[in-house]
Formats: C-alpha cells, sequence, structure tokens
C-alpha cells in the first residue's frame, strides 16, 4: 500500500470514528430535547434521524452531482442548510438550561458530525480510481478521441481549446471523461 493510500485510509477512519461519535451524542441530544418537549417516544427517536439523516442524504447527493460531473442540486444545497441549522439548533437548545458553557459543550457534537460528513464526503469527491487497463475502454476512449478530433476540427484549426462544459455538452459525457478528452485534445492543438 502506498503512503498516500495509508494516509487516505488512516484520514477516513479517523473521520468516520468522529463523525459515528458525534452522530450518537447528537441523537441522545435531539432525542431528549424532544422527549422533554412533549413528543412521543417513536417521534423523538426518529426526529434526530431525520435531522441528521437530512445532512448525510444532502450531502450524498451532491458527491453524486460532483461525481456524475453535474451541477450541484439547489435543494441538495437547500437541505444541507436546513439540517445543518436545526441540527446545530437543537443541540444548542439542549445545552441551553446550562448557560453558555451547555450550548457549547452541546452544540460540538453537531458541528463535529456536519463538519466530519463534510470531510469524508470531500476526500470522496476529490478522489480518482487507480488506473486500471481495460482493452474495451482504452478502444472506447480511441473512438471518442477521434469523434471528439472531428467534432471540434474547427475549434483546433482556430488554435481554440474546447472548454470541458463545452465537450460534456456535444459529446454528452461526464467530467471525468471530459477532462481525458481535452487532455487528449490539447495534446491535437500542440502538434497542429
Amino acid at each position: 500500500m502506498s503512503g498516500d493510500k495509508a494516509i487516505r485510509r488512516l484520514t477516513a477512519g479517523a473521520v468516520l470514528l468522529v463523525a459515528a461519535m458525534a452522530a450518537v451524542v447528537s441523537f441522545l441530544h435531539i432525542e431528549h430535547l424532544a422527549t422533554t418537549h412533549g413528543q412521543p417516544t417513536l417521534a423523538a427517536w426518529l426526529l434526530p434521524v431525520s435531522v441528521d439523516g437530512t445532512v448525510a442524504a444532502a450531502s450524498l447527493s451532491m458527491l453524486w452531482a460532483a461525481r456524475a460531473g453535474l451541477p450541484t442540486p439547489l435543494l441538495a444545497r437547500g437541505m444541507l442548510a436546513l439540517g445543518v441549522t436545526a441540527t446545530v439548533a437543537a443541540n444548542l437548545g439542549y445545552g441551553a438550561p446550562h448557560g453558555l458553557t451547555g450550548e457549547l459543550l452541546s452544540g460540538w457534537p453537531a458541528i463535529a458530525f456536519v463538519g466530519s460528513v463534510e470531510l469524508i464526503l470531500s476526500m470522496a469527491r476529490r478522489t480518482r480510481a487507480e488506473p486500471t487497463v481495460n482493452p474495451a475502454r482504452a478502444v472506447r476512449l480511441d473512438e471518442q478521441a477521434g469523434a471528439a478530433a472531428e467534432l471540434f476540427a474547427a475549434d483546433l484549426a482556430a488554435g481554440n481549446l474546447p472548454g470541458q462544459r463545452k465537450i460534456r455538452a456535444e459529446m454528452h459525457v461526464g467530467q471525468h471523461k471530459a477532462r481525458e478528452l481535452q487532455t487528449y485534445l490539447r495534446g491535437q492543438l500542440s502538434t497542429a
């Protein structure tokens, strides 16, 4: 295992551990707050799952969009903001009877949970798959590269390198493939 891979795994493990501990404490805070404010037992147990689950679901939706090379869904951004606000507010509310110190101590798990979820997902957004030799994929890339050279021949002849957004739109490919094709076209431009 390479040093970078080991560091990524250790970092992911540490972040997941912090997220798990913070999620449990946040769950207990929100569940207790709900119980003491008149919620039935089942609702009190489900409320923390819905609050912190919204943060996780919105973050995963944003991850999916990033990995697919799509713009971040506005609903995911909005739900993430609402989820973060709700979990921080509920945890602060739990500690409020104990003054500022109680609020700070009780609010920390929500911040640690949200931060940890975003750390691990940002690592996943940036992680590239290890290169593998797949002959079928290599043939497909060659075909796409040839098609890109034909499609953007006028741009290349004019000395212009098409942007990744244009490549994605006109070739109906994701962000990663657009990046590969742009690199190929850059090479074609420099040899022209």
